[in-house]
């Protein structure tokens, strides 16, 4: 299954899939995302020269054992 760079899913795991991110705020270096960071520029945090931050959705999840990951990785969404 392709996903879009930023896509976030609400999973009842514990661990990130690869690809995907635990959405808590860590600052990534734009060097490393470049497309990510396209998409969320420092809407979340970062310094917009070197880092960025992906959101931090901790605390938000509706059910304990759930965990919000970002895709860091995917398709480019088009605009039609």
């Amino acid at each position: 299954m392709d996903v879009f760079f930023g896509t976030i899913l609400l999973l009842p795991i514990g661990y990130a899939p690869p690809g995907w991110s635990l959405c808590d705020g860590r600052k990534i270096q734009i060097s490393d995302y470049s497309a990510l960071f396209a998409l969320l520029g420092t809407k979340f945090g970062g310094d917009g020269k070197s880092n960025f931050a992906i959101p931090d959705l901790r605390g938000k999840e509706p059910a304990p054992n759930m965990a919000y990951y970002i895709a860091m990785v995917g398709t480019w969404p088009s605009r039609d």
